[in-house]
This record gives structure tokens, C-alpha cells and sequence, in this order.
């Protein structure tokens, strides 16, 4: 087994400093590149998710990003202490998004549940959000 755990600013440019940690995480092992681009984009839209929904761009806070390896299978936690997140069913519709107002696809979670072997997602109003994804390497 091998983890890592890295706190990130609530910055959307450290969105790609995300993905190239889970990459180095990643780079002893077996993989196709399928897979790697995959893991890649779940953390892309984990992290932008804490950072524009969870934190409303508030770059003061800060995004936790856990790295599990067990047995070919990669379980990332991703953690924000913001707003929350209301209905979660309804967030994970997909075209819906929390900033109607602004130019979003609404796809985040799809995309994270489409590439991801498990997702699971905990919420508490005012507390935050916890993302445990599960992606199995082979």
C-alpha cells in the first residue's frame, strides 16, 4: 500500500497541480494510458468542483486530495470544508449545475461516475463535501 495526502489553495490553477500529482503518484505503475487520462480527468473535475462550487472561487481555503494504492486499486478522497451541497441526486443529473448563471456544462459528476469504478459522495450544508472515488488500475 502506498498514500499520499497534499492540501491545495482553492486556486483553479492548481487544478492541473492536482493531476500532475496523482500522475507522479502514478508513474511506477503498470497502466494504460486509457486509464491514466481517465484518473486524470476525475481529479480535474474533483478539485474544480470544490474549488468553484464547494469554496464559490474563495482561494483563502483549501482542498484536500488523498492518493490510496492497494492492490491495483486507486481510491482518491477529495475533501472541501464549503458550502455543501444541497441535493445531491440532483448535482449528479446530468447539464445541472449550482452556477446557472455562469457558462458551466454540468457534467462534473457524470464524468467522475462514468470513468470511476465507485463514487460515493458525502455532504453536509455549511461543512463541506467529501469525494471517495474508487478506480481499479487493471
Amino acid at each position: 500500500m502506498n498514500t499520499i495526502k497534499v492540501l491545495l489553495q482553492a486556486n483553479l490553477e492548481n487544478v492541473s497541480v492536482s493531476r500532475g500529482i496523482v500522475s507522479s503518484f502514478l508513474t511506477n505503475e503498470d497502466i494504460t494510458v486509457n486509464v491514466f487520462n481517465e484518473i486524470k480527468t476525475i481529479v480535474s473535475e474533483a478539485v474544480t468542483n470544490a474549488i468553484v462550487h464547494g469554496y464559490q472561487n474563495d482561494s483563502t481555503k483549501f482542498v484536500s486530495l488523498d492518493c490510496i494504492l492497494n492492490n491495483n486499486v486507486l481510491t482518491l478522497i477529495i475533501k472541501d470544508e464549503g458550502i455543501g451541497i444541497n441535493d445531491i441526486e440532483k448535482a449528479k443529473e446530468p447539464l445541472y449545475s449550482s452556477l446557472a448563471s455562469e457558462e458551466r456544462a454540468g457534467l462534473g459528476f457524470t464524468i467522475m461516475e462514468i470513468f470511476s469504478d465507485s463514487l460515493e459522495i458525502e455532504s453536509k450544508i455549511g461543512e463541506g463535501t467529501i469525494l471517495t472515488i474508487q478506480k481499479k488500475l487493471k
